[in-house]
């Protein structure tokens, strides 16, 4: 199950690109909560607390008790935005809920064991689903959901009705997906047509003989010495 973390944040009251850049500077991170009845509020939580909770966690689906000003409200981390460039943590979405409340969310998927279509026919383990989204009461939370895949062969599957679920979850994935399959591996073809113009040999292009010009066969005849008339 979701562990529940404990987290300070405070208050936030500056908003707009320029207040964002002092609070990188100070090391915070802008944040929200909203849910529940309450209006969104913005918040910001040290990096380095963020950093450290996401760092003990499977994945981003993490209950965290908010302490602020003194109160405190039960969230689920909803989305984590991170810069394209260095991963860095830009803004963190909080959900309020209650210990009584349905909540949603997607969980990893994991296979666990070698499929024996793997293992010993050369297959390939296909995973067709990363997340499942599921519902649950927060106590109920996953961190992920794993799969055993050891019995699959060769054109085998496991859908998502023979997903074995923890308890107090139920799935909101249509029950015929595949979530994990053993593809036949692959052979390569010889080019054919590339080994019989190997055997053939190469095309040898044999050099033309020029035939003798016929002007310059006259200028041989033109220029013999002609024998002198005998004079009578």
């Amino acid at each position: 199950m979701a562990k529940q973390v404990k987290l300070t944040a405070e208050r936030r009251t500056a908003t707009g690109r320029s207040a964002v850049r002092k609070l990188k500077a100070m090391g915070v991170v802008p944040a929200v909560i909203y849910g529940a009845k309450d209006k969104p509020e913005p918040l910001q939580v040290s990096r380095r607390d963020i950093n450290a909770m996401l760092s003990h966690a499977a994945g981003e689906n993490i209950l965290v008790e908010l302490e602020i000003a003194g109160k405190s409200r039960l969230a689920l981390v909803q989305e984590v935005q991170h810069a394209p460039l260095g991963n860095a943590i830009l803004h963190i979405d909080f959900h309020a809920v209650s210990m009584d409340e349905v909540i949603q969310a997607d969980v990893p998927l994991e296979p666990i064991g070698i499929a024996n279509g793997v293992k010993n026919m050369g297959g390939l383990l296909e995973q067709n689903l990363r997340t499942l989204a599921i519902e649950c009461l927060p106590r109920d939370l996953p961190d992920l959901i794993t799969v055993d895949v050891a019995a699959l062969n060769v054109g085998d599957a496991i859908h998502v009705r023979e997903i074995q679920l923890p308890a107090g979850v139920s799935t909101r994935v249509q029950p015929d997906l595949t979530a994990f399959s053993v593809l036949a591996p692959t052979v390569e073809e010889e080019p054919v047509a590339a080994a019989v113009d190997a055997a053939a040999g190469p095309e040898v292009i044999r050099e033309k003989k020029e035939e003798p010009d016929a002007a310059a066969s006259a200028g041989k005849d033109k220029g013999a010495p002609k024998e002198k008339e005998q004079k009578k």
